[in-house]
């Protein structure tokens, strides 16, 4: 089993065998499903874009299936999608 947080199309974390469970959780986290306000903030400043994703669209994949789409945002820095 392979998961995928995939950003602009291209894998950019993800995790196969007995480590799988752990990406849903952080797509949930890098998408405010898991944390809200000052915490959901911190979470994408300090963590999130300092380890290379963007504001923007991300999805979810499993075994080379897509789940669910989601973003990474921070309000006041909104990102438009063309």
């Amino acid at each position: 089993m392979r998961d995928e947080i995939r950003q602009n199309g291209e894998p950019f974390l993800w995790a196969e065998g007995e480590e799988w469970t752990s990406i849903p959780m952080i797509f949930r986290n890098i998408t405010g499903k898991n944390f809200t306000g000052k915490e959901y903030r911190d979470y994408i400043e300090y963590w999130i874009l300092s380890h290379g994703f963007e504001l923007g669209p991300v999805e979810l994949w499993c075994d080379g299936r897509f789940v669910e789409r989601g973003e990474i945002k921070l309000p006041g820095k909104e990102v438009y999608h063309v």
